[in-house]
């Protein structure tokens, strides 16, 4: 018997003879992909950079007073704030004025309602009936704007640093403590019969279950909280009876119509509030872990 001779296709199995042969895949144009020399990081510098060069082209072809170009803004900051001596850390005289008094007050405000948000925030959440009677009092307190209680503020407290201070807390505890209860709610009610059966205390249960589960939620709220307080920092500030801080500079900057002062007081307030959120993510993501803190 003697073969067949080739034919020039190769046969597949279950093919027909006639059958054409498959043509080859079409080469798909392959989506852009970043450089793999160039990092996320780096792009967020590299938009930034391009925002303030658009920045300066648009003040400088406009030529306007009211809008000044970011070089001036960025050494007029410097002049004014950073051009101290090396002892000082570049702090000038007017720096150690107006920022560090409103990032004692920030910090106070922020660290008093962090505390007492997660300590009632977990009371409230671990009570099926506590936190049925207080949340409509929650949401009713959050929503109170805070500008409308500063008559009641200085009423109490009188101008200066204490109504200061009890008008940020005030305001800034609510993210927290509402997030911490939603959090402590959600704590997986198998590893809590777990704990039940091992007879773990009140206090190993909070330290290994209850706050490891509600860690996630209480960052959010303290990301919240921290926002609100440079705010409210600031607009405290705003307020009669205050003679330091960023809020005053920005005050007086305005009565005496210096605009590159009122620039540079809110490009600060830009960078402070970037650098506090970023300290606070790198917090985040050493507790909670990357896969869950979220820039």
């Amino acid at each position: 018997m003697t073969e067949a001779p080739p034919t020039g296709r190769r046969s597949t199995p279950f093919a027909h003879p006639d059958t054409p042969p498959t043509p080859p895949p079409r080469h798909q144009p392959s989506r852009p992909r970043l450089p793999a020399g160039l990092p996320h990081a780096l792009l967020r510098w590299v938009v930034l950079a391009l925002a303030v060069a658009a920045w300066e082209l648009a003040a400088r072809v406009h030529g306007s007073v009211y809008f000044p170009p970011p070089g001036r803004i960025a050494r007029h900051m410097y002049d004014l704030w950073f051009s101290g001596p090396v002892r000082h850390l570049f702090l000038t005289e007017a720096a150690v004025a107006d920022i560090l008094p409103s990032l004692g007050r920030m910090a106070a405000g922020f660290a008093l309602a962090a505390v007492a948000g997660i300590a009632l925030g977990v009371a409230v959440g671990r009570s099926r009936r506590a936190y049925a009677l207080c949340n409509p009092v929650l949401q009713f307190a959050r929503a109170v704007p805070p500008p409308a209680l500063v008559p009641v503020f200085v009423v109490v407290f009188d101008f200066g640093t204490p109504m200061q201070i009890a008008s940020i807390v005030f305001s800034a505890v609510w993210p927290v403590l509402i997030n911490t209860a939603e959090g402590a709610r959600n704590t997986d009610p198998l590893r809590l019969d777990v704990a039940a059966v091992l007879r773990l205390g009140p206090v190993e249960r909070l330290r290994f279950l209850i706050l490891p589960s509600a860690l996630p939620r209480i960052f959010a709220g303290l990301r919240l909280s921290l926002s609100l307080s440079l705010i409210l920092m600031v607009f405290s500030e705003l307020l009669p009876g205050t003679a330091n801080g960023i809020g005053f500079t920005l005050t007086d900057a305005q009565t005496r119509s210096d605009l590159l002062t009122v620039w540079a007081a809110l490009v600060l307030l830009g960078a402070l509030g970037h650098l506090l959120n970023t300290a606070l993510l790198a917090v985040e993501k050493r507790l909670v872990g990357k896969g869950r803190a979220t820039a």
